[in-house]
């Protein structure tokens, strides 16, 4: 199997991940509710680990274990995570995890990123408990859905999600974790809908800011994609362009799924 190359690596990257989740907010409305005090955790693509920090205090005793294939998420992810759990650096297709070592794993807007995200869960219902939980979450139409239509950067854009197709990155993926979930024998599958951007209008100065800083991560994938650096510069200024509008509205969704093992 080839190795995967991460495109969103780059020293920023932790700090763009820290700022763009509310952690309590999160483990509060997806996960509170279903742990339990001393339960045992693996969070599949911890990133810098503020998510599997929260985790760790929602209830006595909890253990959380993160894991991640970038090097420099997991060295941010392991000083978050001291005294209350470990970070792993692996691949979520191969993980280095006993099996059924947890009560719930949970997965975080990494499946887009990954080649053979089915492998990915097989991986997380092997080291998942009998009678525990997987919990899955993803976007879907990610950088594509926006009205009115802009013809030049609608097709910049689908060029870019083309090219980028060869790492595994897929804006699409949240609409197939309930299938994945059941070819991987997870029972009582339940999966919910929310929104997740949704700029309508000129986008404040945060969301421009996170938004700048994602696509200079990601210019040297999207150069790459696209094979000409004046290019991809031109969809992200035509991007930013269209955000900075007050008459645009951009938007994508994000699909939670939960089946036990």
């Amino acid at each position: 199997m080839a190795e995967t190359t991460y495109l969103m690596e780059d020293p920023r990257e932790a700090e763009r991940l820290a700022a763009k989740v509310d952690p309590v907010a999160w483990t509060d409305r997806y996960l509170a509710h279903r742990l339990r005090p001393g339960d045992r955790v693996l969070d599949i693509g911890c990133g810098p680990g503020v998510i599997a920090r929260q985790v760790a205090s929602a209830r006595p005793g909890i253990h959380v274990t993160g894991v991640d294939f970038s090097p420099s998420r997991i060295a941010e992810a392991r000083i978050n995570l001291s005294g209350v759990g470990e970070a792993v650096h692996a691949d979520a297709r191969r993980l280095p995890l006993p099996d059924g070592a947890f009560d719930l794993v949970y997965c975080r807007f990494m499946l887009q990123f990954l080649p053979d995200p089915q492998r990915a869960l097989a991986e997380m219902v092997r080291v998942c408990r009998p009678g525990g939980l997987v919990l899955l979450q993803e976007l879907d139409g990610q950088l594509l859905w926006h009205h009115p239509e802009d013809p030049e950067l609608q097709a910049g854009l689908e060029a870019v999600v083309k090219g980028l197709a060869r790492t595994g990155f897929d804006p699409f993926i949240g609409r197939k974790l309930f299938h994945f979930a059941h070819r991987a024998a997870l029972s009582d599958v339940q999966v919910t809908v929310d929104p997740y951007h949704l700029i309508a209008g000129a986008a404040d100065e945060e969301t421009m800011r996170l938004w700048r800083l994602k696509l200079e991560i990601a210019q040297p994938a999207r150069t790459e994609a696209l094979g000409d650096a004046g290019a991809a510069r031109r969809v992200q200024d035509r991007f930013l362009e269209y955000l900075a509008r007050e008459d645009t509205l951009t938007y994508s969704v994000a699909f939670t799924v939960v089946g036990r093992r």
